[in-house]
């Protein structure tokens, strides 16, 4: 089994080219639809859907099913049940806070794109000797930040990360400066109390200037 239908499939560069993706929390399959369609008017094109909740898979159908222009994956993917569950709703890539080689295993075999997470060097040995050129790093803020990834990235040469935990508005730039990340995972822009009423204007609009911020980093 090889992780080279990643690096082949456009995943990575679809990725890369979003920037910055949203880290979306779901409580109702409704706000699903609204949800995706925000995100693809504001700019970001991609969500990640955290097994955080119950409806998780059921948002993530809705996503792939009625919204063709949204990369749809899942998130805090922590077991294979969990992973089956997300790919048979619809979903096109796989992230983990962690890894679990039942994950991995699983979704090698079966050509599904995956961003496992890693932040020690122990982890990104095993995980680099596996394949993975990407890998998640969580909680960014409480494993160092910007500075941790780029001392992993002068040892791990090439390799790349997707920060996630505490990336904001006021330090997104810094990330996407670096040639070490290939996108930073963000909530700021989905956070629930935005959209409590079923108003989705302000995830637009604070979508539309994480899009703008990856325009001006990133070209």
């Amino acid at each position: 089994m090889s992780t080279e239908y990643m690096k082949n499939n456009g995943f990575y560069e679809q990725v890369e080219k979003t920037g910055v993706v949203p880290v979306v929390v779901l409580e109702k399959v409704e706000d699903a639809v609204p949800m995706a369609s925000a995100l693809v008017a504001g700019g970001l094109p991609a969500a990640e859907v955290t097994f955080r909740t119950a409806a998780a898979a059921d948002c993530i159908h809705e996503m792939a099913e009625k919204c063709p222009d949204i990369l749809v994956g899942a998130g805090t993917v922590v077991n294979l049940e969990q992973c089956k569950k997300a790919v048979d709703a619809g979903a096109k890539f796989i992230v983990s806070p962690g890894y679990d080689m039942a994950i991995i295993d699983w979704c090698l075999e079966h050509e599904i794109n995956l961003i496992p997470g890693g932040v020690t060097p122990a982890e990104l040995t095993t995980l680099i000797n596996l394949g993975f050129d990407i890998t998640k790093f969580f909680p960014a803020n409480l494993y160092g930040g910007l500075k941790a990834i780029e001392a992993l990235a002068a040892v791990f040469v090439g390799h790349r990360f997707m920060p996630t935990g505490g990336v904001s508005p006021d330090n997104v730039r810094d990330f996407l400066g670096s040639k070490a990340i290939l996108a930073a995972g963000g909530t700021w822009m989905v956070k629930p109390n935005l959209f409590a009423d079923g108003d989705f204007s302000r995830v637009e609009a604070l979508t539309a200037e994480a899009a703008a911020a990856v325009r001006e980093i990133r070209g």
